[in-house]
């Protein structure tokens, strides 16, 4: 489902973008400006308003939510087949998660009015922007079904896949700290399936870098969410509009 990373503005990497018929999707770039993508910055606090949609070329970001006095909790994970903004189409300017940079890497971004006035005038963007919204509030569906019924180690392998999908590379950075936050559990829960992941061979895991070293393997350990996932993205977007 991905492609490597590209080196310039003309070689558009975003799987939204790309689908869009020529012209359009020629008229839409140059509304849009060249944005990186840094670890850890927040692109979108909970309850402010948008000021921007983002179209990620590499790199990704997680949408998280904050419960009372509970740790953060990932709710969906963008990368260079989505999009930071897809409910814009409903005329929302507002989320109630916040967006951070999990991976670094560049995007594409415009400004909400102008996306909203793009989708005026051209219906396929605005077809795709609906896709794209469609697309997310099904994963996010079967994440949550996924969280409450699954046990770590296939939730954790799952969770791996997917950051290595659009990470576009067998090693990133991560930490286990984050990686409880990210799935609503216990530091020790994540660290014990980890170290039986390492001890199969699976992953290599030291100060902070994480290597798949055995894909086929981890996709042997994880939940049937992973590929649910995936299906669903097939059937809803690669429809070429």
């Amino acid at each position: 489902m991905f492609v490597n990373r590209a080196t310039n503005m003309s070689e558009i990497e975003n799987h939204l973008i790309e689908s869009l018929p020529r012209t359009v999707k020629k008229h839409f770039i140059a509304l849009c400006e060249p944005f990186e993508l840094v670890l850890s910055t927040d692109l979108i606090e909970s309850g402010k308003q948008l000021t921007h949609a983002y179209f990620p070329r590499s790199g990704f970001i997680s949408l998280v939510v904050n419960i009372d006095s509970h740790p953060p909790l990932e709710v969906g994970m963008i990368g260079r087949e989505g999009m930071l903004g897809s409910e814009l189409v409903l005329g929302l300017a507002k989320t109630p998660w916040r967006a951070v940079v999990q991976g670094d890497g560049c995007c594409l971004r415009i400004e909400v009015k102008s996306l909203q006035k793009a989708m005026e005038d051209m219906p396929a963007l605005r077809t795709l922007v609906q896709r794209a919204l469609m697309t997310r509030l099904h994963q996010q569906s079967l994440a949550s079904a996924c969280e409450r019924f699954h046990p770590i180690g296939p939730r954790l392998a799952r969770w791996l896949l997917m950051s290595q999908d659009r990470a576009d590379s067998d090693q990133f950075h991560v930490t286990q700290e984050f990686i409880s936050l990210m799935l609503g559990v216990r530091r020790v829960g994540v660290t014990q399936s980890a170290s039986d992941f390492q001890k199969n061979g699976l992953i290599e895991y030291r100060r902070g870098e994480l290597k798949v070293l055995d894909r086929l393997g981890l996709e042997g350990e994880a939940c049937s969410c992973y590929e649910a996932d995936k299906l669903l993205y097939r059937e809803l977007m690669t429809t070429r509009i």
